[in-house]
């Protein structure tokens, strides 16, 4: 009984059918991309209550973005433009801060500052928080919901980020198999067309990112993919440079291909073809680092710690890549659709994927420390979880390839005889017209054989024969010898065995490709732990070296009944403060009351109430010294103002202090 390697409509669909399921699970549960910078702290901070209005309101990074005009917006409670709109570089040395100035004569209530950036990294980022003036009151602001990079525009940027990384794997990875593994496979019509294809989808896949770009870090709105303006600012950018350069080197990988597919499989002369080899690899190993590039400077590697390092690092990772998986995708459709791989092919395409392997794990080890950074980062954060998840596909990746290397290995052991005169012939039909993937059948081979049989005995009756006739029985007779080949071929269990295996390692790399596309859309795991720690440190608290400032109108509803309450705390952190009462009428004026109280708790740790007991230092105004705030939190402040007796109410605010 023989062993027959699965049909290749059969077996593509299934990979295609996996590929697509496990893609699509993989991006559902992906978050909208985060990046590498995070809002590390902001002044006023989120929520805090100040007596006067800031002249400016300042925000601060972890990591270095791309500002516009548009990039921080403060509002007022009716939604009003508050600010000047004119964005303040406020960066020295390693922190990153930027502010806008905010107008004169700001009413009292609450403002919320809405920001959108985009991060060093190429991902787009943005946030909103709230502060109160005088004190906090209702307001009429709607944010839109759309994260960031999400919605329709953000999932066509993203199945083009994969495309293109798909692209590049097989264009880089096909070239470099041709010319270093399988020569001959350059006149392989299937291989051509596979390299083809990988240009153009590359190509494709640029051309969309750099339309989608405007409305992916901007509005998020598909239209404004034409916008000329906004396709002008992103060319200004550093990932639109980037991208442009891209497209500007796919000119000179067109021009590689075309030579290796062209002029390089016309040379017959030995020396002229190692000349062209030569050429070939030296310029299409400068293209190759030349793109790889494009993806370095402008995302993950570009920033953070180390980016001296650390993008020639990412330029090797992406071409130990290409090499392996761009390869594997070649050498599997020249098993399936090729007449025949030389087994000196698969072992060369071995050693190729073998030296790939040892450089991604150098280079990923690397990655991984710089990216994540700490063990509770690895297996507390998204990018950490993901980073585990490639880490088990690689070692699964690993497995099926040893096991490709083992059929490799029996395939060598068996002899290799030459090919005879009618295998040769359709070789060469099979490579000068396309391989054509129909595969004769055995009735059709027998109808064949049964017709150049006849042909055959009617031209042995008679010298003149028809060239057109001829030319007729010499294609049958090679695709007779066609069916043959593939059958015999088809039945050797060792090509079936190493069909099989490169097949499963090309399915695993499909997945491995979507984990890789996914996490550089993710915040790495040592930033994201960063920007945790700073927020942590800096606590629920109000503006630093600024009161808390709250002002609560009252009413007990007797004579002098109606009017408002002024607390200041000073300096509104944790330890002694200074507490300051002014009880005025509704004009302003001052309030002589006979009692004023003052308690604070701290629900979230059951703390209080803490009483205070405030001296009377003049009419419509009180005051203590020395009142301890035990630590942070968010506390609730209770005023009891007392105006006759029996007139009384008691009046309470949340505040945040540090």
């Amino acid at each position: 009984m023989t062993t027959t390697a699965p049909r290749l409509g059969t077996a593509l669909a299934r990979l295609l059918i996996l590929a697509a399921a496990l893609l699509g699970t993989l991006l559902a549960g992906a978050a909208p991309a985060s990046a590498h910078a995070a809002l590390t702290g902001s002044d006023p901070k989120d929520g805090a209550v100040v007596a006067t209005a800031p002249k400016e309101v300042n925000l601060t990074f972890s990591e270095q973005v791309a500002m516009s005009a548009d990039s921080i917006r403060v509002l007022d409670p009716a939604g009003r433009r508050a600010d000047t709109g004119e964005i303040r570089d406020l960066c020295s040395g390693s922190i990153v801060r930027y502010g806008v100035e905010l107008r004169a004569g700001l009413p009292d209530g609450t403002y919320t500052v809405a920001w959108q950036t985009v991060s060093a990294d190429s991902h787009p980022i943005a946030g909103a928080f709230t502060f109160s003036i005088g004190a906090p009151s209702a307001t009429s602001v709607a944010l839109p919901d759309r994260e960031p990079g999400g919605g329709l525009v953000g999932a066509l940027y993203g199945i083009a980020r994969y495309l293109s990384y798909a692209g590049f794997a097989v264009l880089v990875g096909g070239g470099a198999f041709v010319l270093i593994c399988w020569p001959r496979g350059a006149g392989v019509r299937p291989v051509q067309r596979t390299v083809v294809r990988a240009w153009l989808t590359l190509t494709g896949a640029t051309l969309v990112m750099l339309l989608l770009r405007n409305p992916y870090t901007g509005s998020g709105e598909l239209s404004d993919a034409f916008d000329l303006a906004g396709l002008k600012s992103v060319l200004e950018t550093k990932t639109g440079a980037a991208l442009t350069s891209r497209l500007l080197l796919l000119g000179a990988a067109a021009l590689f291909v075309a030579v290796l597919f062209g002029a390089y499989t016309r040379r017959t002369d030995p020396k002229e073809k190692k000349d062209l080899v030569f050429g070939l690899g030296i310029g299409g190993t400068v293209v190759a680092t030349g793109i790889a590039g494009t993806w370095a400077l402008a995302e993950h590697a570009s920033t953070g710690i180390q980016p001296g390092i650390a993008m020639p690092v990412d330029i090797l990772h992406l071409l130990a890549v290409a090499a392996w998986l761009g390869g594997l995708t070649v050498l599997l459709i020249a098993l399936y659709r090729a007449p025949s791989v030389e087994r000196t092919a698969v072992e060369r395409f071995s050693k190729v994927a073998f030296t790939s392997v040892a450089v991604l794990a150098a280079t990923g080890l690397y990655q991984s420390w710089r990216q994540v950074g700490s063990w509770s980062a690895l297996t507390g954060t998204r990018y950490g979880q993901l980073l585990l998840v490639k880490i088990g596909l690689m070692g699964v990746l690993v497995g099926i390839a040893w096991i490709s290397r083992r059929w490799t290995q029996r395939l060598a052991d068996l002899p290799s005889g030459g090919l005879s005169s009618a295998e040769k012939e359709t070789e060469d039909v099979e490579e000068g017209e396309a391989s054509e993937p129909d595969e004769a059948s055995e009735a059709d081979e027998a109808s064949a054989i049964s017709e150049i049989s006849e042909a055959e005995g009617a031209s042995g009756a008679s010298p003149d024969v028809d060239p057109e006739r001829a030319a007729q029985l010499a294609r049958q007779r090679a695709a007779v010898a066609t069916a043959r080949r593939k059958r015999e071929r088809d039945a050797d269990p060792e090509r079936s065995g190493l069909r099989r295996s490169v097949l499963t390692e090309a399915a695993v790399a499909v997945v491995l490709l979507a984990v890789t596309t996914v996490l550089t859309t993710t915040e790495p795991g040592r930033t994201e732990e960063e920007a945790g720690r700073s927020t942590s440190a800096s606590g629920p608290a109000a503006v630093p070296d600024r009161p808390v400032d709250v002002r609560l109108p009252f009413d007990t509803g007797g004579v002098d009944g109606k009017g408002v309450v002024r607390l200041s705390l000073d300096p509104g952190r944790t330890g002694a403060n200074g507490l300051h009462i002014y009880v005025e009428r509704p004009d302003g004026k001052p309030l002589d009351v006979p009692e004023v109280k003052v308690a604070l708790t701290l629900e979230a740790k059951d703390v209080g109430p803490l009483p205070v007991a405030p001296d009377r230092i003049q009419a419509g105004h009180w005051s203590a010294s020395g009142v301890q705030i035990p630590m942070p939190g968010e506390w609730r402040i209770q005023v009891t103002v007392r105006t006759s007796d029996i007139d009384q109410t008691t009046l309470d605010k949340n505040v945040k202090i540090g």
